[in-house]
């Protein structure tokens, strides 16, 4: 606790530090277990944004067989910049979603490539009690835990 300038701008007083969990291979695997559930039917591929979602995303295809894909804030220019995502089904994967900045720019991008981008699942949703963040770009938010209910087990 303290008072925290967020990547969105916004000044919190809890910083959820997720290195704690992304870089604890039990801690992960509980995280990746509870998110199983959460995948949508019908998805094809799961998108990790860069850095956070990448090794939530790299054990949870693990653990539903499905592909992961890596999603980067920034477009690789040198190789083979090949990204088949037209046509196929992407959920999402972030580890902590406040505003959902870098969900958005992720979910444009994929779209733009003629991905079909309906939800994302994180392991924190940040975002006040009732609220989706990501309304504007129509995708669902499928947290395994929010603040609200954070907040409630530190009662």
């Amino acid at each position: 606790t303290g008072e925290f300038t967020l990547r969105s701008g916004q000044v919190a007083s809890e910083y959820f530090d997720k290195y704690l969990f992304e870089s604890d291979p039990a801690l992960l695997a509980r995280v990746a277990d509870q998110m199983v559930a959460l995948v949508p039917d019908g998805t094809e591929l799961l998108g990790g944004l860069e850095l956070g979602g990448v090794p939530i995303a790299t054990v949870l295809s693990v653990r539903t067989g499905l592909p992961a894909l890596f999603v980067r804030k920034k477009a690789k220019e040198y190789g083979t910049c090949k990204l088949d995502v037209a046509g196929r089904r992407v959920t999402l994967v972030e580890d902590v979603i406040t505003t959902g900045g870098a969900v958005r720019d992720a979910t444009r991008a994929l779209r733009e490539a003629g991905a079909i981008v309906e939800t994302v699942i994180c392991a924190i949703d940040r975002s006040p009690e009732g609220q989706n963040p990501l309304e504007d770009v129509g995708l669902v938010v499928r947290p395994v835990l929010t603040k609200a209910e954070l907040d409630a087990a530190r009662g």
